[in-house]
């Protein structure tokens, strides 16, 4: 059975599209076999990953309002090497026409248990706000991954994200979890950023993962060409990072995978 991990924070700017394309592509790169779903109106994840989101293709709107088959909205063929189901701006009226349909916060849930056994790993991009479609990623979420800047209003923002996951563990999914925090556009020579790392660590411990990524113009200029950093530049320290990431995050499935005797 994959597992599901939706990539989530309120605040914007974070880099959590930035991840969710180049962590699927670095587990894609180890063989694994990954899904991206792109819940995200702007359809940023989508354009990253070489898809035109302008053009004639089946998006996340397909599955959650118009009730298409799931196989028939994954996309195969991406400059990552992994599946995706897409977003455009269609996506935006999803929110809306999700409050008139029944069990609305399920919904990505119930059709992600069709295709669960095809694939290892499936990472949601969420949109930069809590609507319908960030409630229907933490309903199917097994866990969250939490990109974030280390300065001052990204740790209150952090309280607030904490509160919001804990309040929907109760209301639509019990077993949600915390997958790890992860530091994004890191500059080890800024004070500011070491402090904030410093206390996440603190209270956060073991779910502040040891990987960083750092501030890598590669990074921000791969998305202009439709195409994670590790196609663009795979030497690049941005690139480097998410390999790293992806390793420690496999890392730690081995530990908690239970062994069958």
């Amino acid at each position: 059975m994959a597992k599901v991990i939706a990539l989530a924070n309120q605040k914007g700017g974070v880099g959590k599209t930035t991840t969710a394309v180049n962590l699927a592509a670095s587990m894609a790169a180890t063989k694994r076999k990954v899904l991206l779903i792109d819940l995200d109106p702007q359809g940023n994840a989508t354009m990253g990953s070489g898809v035109d989101k302008y053009g004639d293709v089946p998006t996340i709107y397909d599955l959650l309002i118009e009730d298409k088959p799931i196989d028939e909205v994954i996309i195969k063929e991406t400059s990552g090497e992994y599946h995706m189901i897409a977003a455009n701006g269609d996506v935006t009226a999803a929110e809306v026409k999700l409050m008139e349909l029944f069990a609305r916060e399920v919904r990505l849930r119930n059709a992600l248990e069709k295709i669960q056994e095809q694939y290892e790993f499936i990472f949601i991009d969420c949109p930069p706000s809590l609507n319908m479609l960030t409630v229907n990623a933490m309903a199917a979420a097994d866990s969250i991954l939490v990109p974030m800047q280390c300065e001052y209003y990204a740790l209150e923002g952090l309280t607030a994200l904490m509160d919001t996951i804990t309040q929907l563990a109760k209301l639509v999914n019990p077993n949600l979890q915390i997958e790890g925090i992860l530091r994004t556009m890191y500059d080890p020579r800024n004070r500011l950023a070491n402090d904030v790392s410093e206390q996440l660590k603190q209270h956060f411990g073991d779910k502040v993962y040891r990987t960083v990524i750092p501030r890598n113009v590669r990074l921000a200029e791969a998305p202009s060409f439709g195409a994670p950093a590790m196609y663009y530049d795979r030497a690049s320290s941005g690139a480097k990072a998410y390999l790293a990431l992806a390793g420690e995050m496999l890392r730690r499935k081995e530990k908690t995978t239970p062994v069958v005797a």
